[in-house]
């Protein structure tokens, strides 16, 4: 496909705004960028009257989980279903995610190896959906959090020999659980889970694959373990200290701060479907919670865009809410689209390919009717969703239609 918009504001993913710009696509790559002025359109290339529209990278969510559905009880919900079926519900998951703009995530849990599965579905062009670096199973003590999702282990031995598992399996990150949660019965958020030698072990055996390992640590005593270990992101970072803080900050670790799971569970109320201890769990870190975020920002802490999409009325396609919720909380817009393009690209190890556009980059991108600098909004509006564009090719909003994409079946 080639393809040109021209006269359109574009946030490139690096802090940039370019006024009045044309934006070249030739086959999966963007072939030029610039000034309208500056690039000159090709004969043959199909032209599209952008103005009034600004484009942003295909946008990125570090922590999603399409095996879940938002039920008020997932984890019931998941243990009752066929594998079969939980299949066919992620991938309508995926297919609602790159709908709302985000043209890859990082699954970082999963009921089992399907969702590798998913991932050629999709990459293979039989079906629409984001691009998938996934996990696989989460990896977590005997009786810990996410075992409804996880592969149980019990010492370093062990752990090294899930992790291979896993990257036999077709893993492209590790995940592991180095506290309690919320959902999971029986667990604390506050308490350390997996052992500083176990993390350890995930990190080194990732290591020897050319993975990244991702952290699952409400608490900062799992979370201060995990730095140590050398993990690449904490997930959630719900009750940071100074220490954890400054950890993160030394080691360079990314906040991946989920805030939407929290709230969307913490404003239900009680009779909603959400097991009541749960409930009560994440009523009581909600504040702690936005805290945490709020220090990260300021400390200059990394932080890269994820939802936790899946979890109790946190759905998928609506990923975007989550960008509303940083810059509630302090962000500025721009701040918030870079921590879902080129700062989430290069957490997840993908940012010589995409999170930025710039030529010899892949073309996913996002056409927006508006300027989601002014309004954040924006970005949750399907309506206001022109094109999202993948590797070249319009995969979802009325662009696609004109542009037809067609999946095989």
């Amino acid at each position: 496909m080639t393809i040109a918009i021209r006269h359109t504001r574009i946030i490139d993913g690096t802090g940039a705004v370019l006024e009045g710009a044309t934006v070249l696509i030739r086959g999966s790559k963007i072939a030029a960028i610039g000034s309208s002025r500056d690039v000159t359109i090709p004969k043959g290339f199909r032209r599209i009257d952008g103005r009034g529209f600004t484009i942003i990278p295909g946008l990125i969510d570090c922590h999603v989980h399409l095996c879940l559905g938002g039920e008020p009880d997932v984890v019931a919900t998941v243990e009752s279903e066929s594998p079969s079926y939980t299949l066919l519900k992620s991938a309508q998951h995926a297919k609602l995610t790159i709908e709302a703009g985000f043209t890859t995530v990082r699954d970082v849990g999963s009921r089992d190896h399907s969702i590798f599965t998913l991932k050629r579905a999709i990459d293979s062009g039989i079906m629409p959906g984001p691009r998938i670096v996934g996990a696989g199973h989460a990896i977590c003590m005997i009786g810990g959090h996410a075992r409804f999702i996880g592969r149980e282990v019990a010492g370093a031995e062990q752990v090294r020999s899930v992790v291979r598992d896993q990257i036999a399996a077709g893993a492209e990150v590790i995940k592991v659980i180095a506290s309690g949660g919320v959902l999971t019965p029986g667990t604390s958020p506050d308490q350390a889970q997996m052992t500083i030698d176990e993390l350890q072990a995930a990190v080194d055996e990732a290591r020897r694959a050319g993975l990244k390992v991702a952290a699952h640590s409400h608490g900062a005593s799992g979370m201060k373990n995990s730095v140590r270990a050398g993990v690449h992101s904490i997930e959630h970072a719900t009750l940071m200290d100074e220490e954890s803080a400054a950890l993160m900050q030394t080691h360079a670790v990314y906040m991946v701060p989920t805030l939407s799971a929290l709230a969307t569970t913490a404003a239900c109320r009680r009779g909603c479907g959400i097991p009541e201890r749960a409930l009560e769990k994440a009523k009581s870190m909600t504040k702690h919670h936005q805290t945490s975020f709020k220090k990260a920002h300021r400390s200059g802490i990394l932080i890269a865009m994820g939802t936790d999409a899946g979890t109790p009325f946190n759905y998928h396609g609506d990923n975007a809410q989550e960008l509303d919720r940083m810059v509630t909380l302090g962000m500025t817009p721009m701040e918030a689209v870079v921590a879902s393009t080129a700062a989430a690209a290069r957490l997840i190890g993908i940012h010589e390919k995409v999170g930025t556009l710039v030529k010899g980059m892949q073309a996913d991108l996002v056409v927006i009717d508006g300027n989601p600098l002014r309004r954040i909004e924006h970005l949750r509006d399907r309506h206001r969703i022109i094109g999202v564009m993948q590797a070249g090719r319009f995969a979802a909003g009325p662009l696609s239609e004109t542009y037809q994409v067609s999946f095989r079946v």
